[in-house]
């Protein structure tokens, strides 16, 4: 047992969609400074079960706390209630989540897309954030893009910029729901090596990924999902090169 307190903690989170059971009794930590990665096929939880941890989908049963709080509730007695939209947003804002399509603002420059959320929800001085944006596009290798638009940069770069607008908000944890998916392979590259980066620096990761290699290089732990269950659990090679279970064995004979 762990002496830190876990970043992510799920205990037997279950999530149902009308009739069909999503998760099944997920148990997993993440402890501060860890890089998870979520691996299985499409249809496994994987993406739901990161949605859960900020929030975006409502659990079932089961308790989901980050940071030693409960996500998206309080417990009074034996009993959680659901906190306000605007308590929520509140937690929300200490978790960055980068998705596959990069929904950054059209007519704001990339600079203006990072400071955007700091100005207006954080109230940051005006001048302090875009010192922090132009700082955080350096560190993502964007630091020549402060003033291009979205439609003037690849898809890698718009990717890049949406990892720095997740860090302007200084999150204490960031979720990242296949982030290169949706790339070009030649893209592909730019954006993992950004956040190989933050990992090396110590930033709390959940990644939901079909990229074998970034797991095996720069996970902690590897989690392989399947049916709504977290069926194996361990270290990239123990994962990777030497499966306990038949339905990881089934799954990596595909995709290495």
């Amino acid at each position: 047992m762990s002496a830190v307190q876990p970043m992510v903690s799920a205990e037997a989170v279950h999530k149902r969609f009308g009739r069909i059971e999503v998760l099944k009794g997920i148990d997993l930590t993440v402890d501060p400074g860890e890089v998870l990665c979520l691996l299985g096929p499409s249809g496994s939880g994987k993406s739901t079960f990161l949605r859960c941890i900020n929030h975006l989908e409502k659990i079932d049963s089961g308790r989901l706390s980050v940071d030693g709080e409960l996500v998206g509730y309080r417990q009074e007695g034996g009993k959680l209630h659901e906190l306000r939209e605007s308590e929520v947003a509140r937690k929300r804002a200490e978790i960055g989540m980068v998705f596959q399509h990069f929904n950054l603002f059209p007519h704001m420059t990339a600079q203006e897309n990072v400071t955007c959320a700091p100005i207006r929800v954080k109230r940051e001085p005006a001048e302090d954030a875009r010192a922090h944006a132009r700082e955080l596009l350096a560190r993502v290798g964007l630091e020549d893009k402060l003033d291009a638009y979205p439609s003037q940069l690849s898809g890698g770069q718009q990717q890049r910029v949406a990892i720095a607008r997740a860090l302007a908000m200084r999150p204490k944890l960031m979720l990242f729901d296949e982030p290169t998916s949706a790339l070009d392979p030649e893209l592909v590259g730019d954006v993992l090596a950004a956040m190989q980066q933050l990992a090396r620096e110590g930033m709390t990761m959940v990644v939901v990924t079909h990229e074998m290699g970034f797991a095996r290089e720069v996970a902690d732990t590897v989690v392989f999902m399947d049916d709504g269950i977290a069926v194996e659990c361990g270290r990239p090679s123990q994962v990777l090169d030497n499966p306990r279970h038949e339905r990881t064995r089934a799954f990596l004979s595909k995709v290495l």
